[in-house]
C-alpha cells in the first residue's frame, strides 16, 4: 500500500497492511536529529504518511522586528522565545467590536498558487489542506484569551459576530479547496487544557458546535475528509464531534486521555492521531520504553484500521535523539 491507501484504509477502520505514521519536529528536535545523523534532510526519510499544504500566500508571516512575526491576519507573534510558534504579542480587537476590521481573502490566487504543484509532487501521500488557528483559536489570537472567554458570558453577541466572521473565511477556504485533489481538511482549534475545556462544554456547545457543524458540513460537501487537532481534556465531547462528521482526532494525548478505553468506545465510529507521550515517555523515557509503547499503540489503537500512530504534539526540545529515533525505527519494524 501507499501511504495515501494506508490512511484512507485505516479511515474507513478497516486494517491497512502497517499502521500509519507521522511525525513532526520541533526546530530545537530537529537540529538534535540532524546531529545524530549527520543528515540535513532526514525527516524526508522517515516514511511520513502526511504531507501538510496551507493554502497561504508567500508573505503570510513577516518579521517586523527581531523575533517578531505578523500574521496574515494582522496579528503580531512574539518568537523570541518559542520559535515554533510563539505567543500573540498584542491584541487587533481591544475592545468588544469588529468595527472596520478588513478580513484576508480566501480567494486570493496567490494563496493557492503552489498547491496544486505541491499535490502533484506528493502523489503517494494523503495530502491534507490545513487551516491553523482555524475558529476558537483564530478569535483568541485576535481578542486575547481572557477577553474571549468573559466576552462569552459578558457580550455574547460579540462572540457571535467575531466567529461567525472566522467561519466565513474557513468556508471561503473549504469552498475553494473543492478544486484541488486534497484528501482531508486539517482545522487546528484547541479547546481543552489537562483538567477539561477550557470553556466548559455548554459555551463549546453554544459558540463553538454549530459553526464547527457547518465548517464539516461543507468538508463532506466537497469529498474530503475532516481532521480536527484539539489540545487537552476533550474527551467528553467526542459524542458530538462524532454527530457532526468528525473523521480523525488530533493529538490524541494520552496524559489527559486514556488512548486505549477511547478506542474501545468511539473506534468504531473514530479516528484517532497521536497518542505517543510527548509529555512523559519521549523526554523522559528509555528508547526501549518508547519502542514497546509504541508497538502497544500501533497493535490496540490501530487494531481494525481507525489509527495514525504519531507524538501528541511536535516532539519537543527536551526529547533525547536517541527516543526519536527509537519511536522512527519502531513504526518501520512492523
Amino acid at each position: 500500500m501507499t501511504p495515501k491507501e494506508r490512511i484512507h484504509t485505516a479511515l474507513r477502520h478497516e486494517q491497512p497492511d502497517l499502521c500509519p505514521w507521522h511525525f513532526e519536529f520541533t526546530q530545537p528536535a530537529h537540529q538534535k536529529m540532524v546531529e545524530l545523523t549527520g543528515d540535513a534532510d532526514f525527516e524526508s526519510k522517515i516514511g511520513n504518511h502526511l504531507h501538510y499544504i496551507r493554502p497561504v500566500r508567500p508573505d503570510v508571516w513577516v518579521e517586523i522586528a527581531p523575533g517578531f512575526w505578523r500574521d496574515q491576519f494582522g496579528v503580531v507573534w512574539n518568537r523570541t522565545i518559542d520559535k515554533d510558534i510563539g505567543n500573540p504579542d498584542a491584541h487587533l480587537f481591544p475592545e468588544p467590536t469588529l468595527g472596520d476590521y478588513v478580513w484576508p481573502d480566501p480567494d486570493d490566487p496567490l494563496r493557492w498558487a503552489h498547491v496544486a504543484r505541491e499535490i502533484d509532487e506528493n502523489p503517494d501521500k494523503f495530502v491534507v489542506l490545513a487551516i491553523d488557528f482555524s475558529l476558537f483559536e483564530r478569535g483568541w489570537t485576535m481578542r486575547g484569551m481572557e477577553n474571549l472567554m468573559m466576552d462569552m458570558i459578558e457580550h455574547p453577541q460579540f462572540v457571535e459576530d467575531l466567529l461567525d466572521a472566522i467561519l466565513e473565511f474557513n468556508l471561503g477556504i473549504i469552498r475553494n479547496a473543492a478544486s484541488y485533489a486534497a484528501d482531508a481538511i486539517y482545522f487546528g482549534d484547541d479547546w481543552g487544557q489537562q483538567q477539561g475545556m477550557l470553556m466548559g462544554p455548554a459555551l463549546w456547545r453554544r459558540f463553538l458546535k454549530p459553526r464547527l457543524a457547518r465548517q464539516y458540513a461543507a468538508v463532506k460537501e466537497i469529498g474530503k475528509q475532516v481532521f480536527i487537532h484539539s489540545c487537552g481534556k476533550v474527551i467528553e465531547v467526542f459524542p458530538d464531534l462524532i454527530e457532526i462528521g468528525l473523521d480523525c482526532f488530533n493529538p490524541f494525548q494520552p496524559e489527559v486521555i486514556d488512548v486505549f478505553a477511547a478506542k474501545r468506545e468511539f473506534g468504531d465510529r473514530l479516528s484517532f492521531y497521536g497518542g505517543v507521550s510527548t509529555q512523559h515517555l519521549l523526554p523522559y523515557g528509555t528508547p526501549a520504553e518508547v519502542k514497546e509503547q509504541a508497538k502497544r499503540l500501533m497493535v490496540e489503537v490501530g487494531q481494525d484500521g481507525g489509527y495514525i500512530i504519531a507524538p501528541a504534539h511536535a516532539i519537543p526540545g527536551d526529547t533525547p535523539a536517541e527516543n526519536m529515533l527509537a519511536l522512527i525505527e519502531a513504526v518501520n519494524e512492523q
